[in-house]
Order: structure tokens, then sequence, then C-alpha cells
């Protein structure tokens, strides 16, 4: 059944990218799954977020989270490592990933459900708390339970393919067997302390090795959605610590 869904989201993926109107791309997904009952998500709720869903919140009976990361063609990040504010290619991806995101979900859920299971996924609208910048459903934690790579310096999920992309996820009550979680950390900062060029590449002062400040963050953020208002979407955005890094496309460690 594993094999069935990642054929599902690959070739999903593919033919989406036939799309003559769409600017974005993205290579060959990255899919991990997790065990919905995994002592890490109620780990969530104690020490990141006491709003922390479960998966059985999302899914009445959920037994398993299908997550995936799309990562962007390196051209898209390469075209965002310059000056404080993103470029347009940069917040047009996020913008179209953030619209395949919610179309895939929907496609997998639908053929989830036609091979007689069920399947769910959290209603974005319901997912952040703008006053304290908490998510009640982040979708890079569930990742890090499923195994899809591990947490860098600067906050990112860095995976296999690195951190330059967009993360997706669907509960279901397929029995589906867990992917196994990285041994060893991906971020060169926390395997060995010889990066922190992440924390060098803020352009906010939001970023350090031992602090984020997540309101300066968002703030960047805003101001980019700003300046880039007229893509058909919201662009909060700004990605400057993830692009001309060691781990934008790789997991440096090995």
């Amino acid at each position: 059944m594993k094999k069935v869904i990642e054929e599902i989201i690959y070739d999903y993926v593919e033919k989406y990218m036939e799309n003559p109107d769409l600017m974005a791309r993205w290579e060959k997904p990255l899919i991990a799954f997790a065990y919905a009952k995994d002592p890490l998500f109620l780990k969530l709720k104690e020490f990141a977020n006491p709003n922390h869903l479960l998966p059985e919140d999302v899914l009445e009976g959920a037994n398993s989270v299908i997550t995936y990361f799309l990562p962007f063609k390196e051209s898209i990040p390469k075209s965002n490592k310059d000056g404080r504010n993103s470029s347009a290619e940069w917040a047009r991806a996020y913008i179209e990933t953030n619209k395949m995101i919610a179309s895939l979900n929907d496609y997998l859920i639908k053929s989830i459900v036609d091979m007689g299971y069920k399947a769910a996924k959290l209603k974005p609208s319901l997912n952040m708390d703008y006053e304290k910048l908490t998510s009640v459903w982040s979708n890079r934690h569930v990742a890090y339970v499923a195994g899809l790579g591990t947490f860098g310096l600067n906050n990112m999920l860095i995976t296999k393919s690195g951190c330059c992309g967009r993360l997706g996820n669907v509960v279901t009550n397929i029995e589906l067997k867990a992917t196994k979680r990285p041994e060893k950390e991906y971020c060169l900062y926390k395997y060995d302390g010889s990066c922190e060029i992440c924390v060098d590449k803020c352009v906010n002062d939001a970023l350090f090795t031992d602090n984020f400040n997540r309101f300066k963050c968002f703030e960047i953020c805003e101001e980019n959605d700003e300046i880039h208002n007229g893509l058909g979407g919201e662009s909060q955005v700004c990605g400057k610590c993830l692009v001309e890094v060691p781990c934008s496309f790789t997991n440096p460690v090995g």
C-alpha cells in the first residue's frame, strides 16, 4: 500500500507540472510515514505547543500520517539569493506550491477513500494563531515525526533533498509501517558546530545561534507579502536563511 500511495503522489506532481501557466517546478517528492500514535506527537503538545493537534484530532480512527516534501528546482532558490527582499520567483513558487499541495491532498484523500479507507487533512484556515505565531498542526514537526529529516539551526526541516521546498501531509486510517527517523543530525551546526551561515543570511535580526525571534521573522515575511501582493495569493515569505547554505539542496552531513 505504501508503494501505491507513493506512486499516486509522484504521478500527480509530474502531471501537475504540465500546466503551461505554472512557473514553479519541483524535484521528485520525498515521502515518509508516521505512526499516528507515535509518542512524539504527544511530546509536541507537552514541549512545543499545548494546542498542537494529534492525528486523531484530524481523523477519528487515525492509524498513519502520510507526509511529503516537494523540493524546489535549484533555479527558484538561486533567484532568492540577493537583496533584503524575496525574489518574485520565490514568492510565486510559494503561492503555486501551496495551491498544488491543497489540490494534491484532495486528490490523495479521494484516492484513499476510493480504495475503501478514510483520510483527511487539516483545513489551513484552522491552523495558524497569528497572535502567538504558532501552528496547531505544524507541517515541519509532523514531517520530523515521520522521519523526513531533522531541524536545522534555521528552524527549517532539512531533508535528504535539503530544505528549499514545501511540506504536505494527509492523515489516514490505513495501517502503514512508519519510516525510520534519521539517527544523526542533518544540520552541520547541530552535528559538529561547523556552520552558522543561515544566521548570517537572516536579513531582519530574527535568527541567532541561541535564539529565534518569530515576530521579527514574520515582520519580514509581511514586508515581502506587501511587495508581491499582485502575484495571486498570500506570499508571506522570506527564505533568505534557506538559500546559498550547505543544506539548501541536500543533507550536508551525508
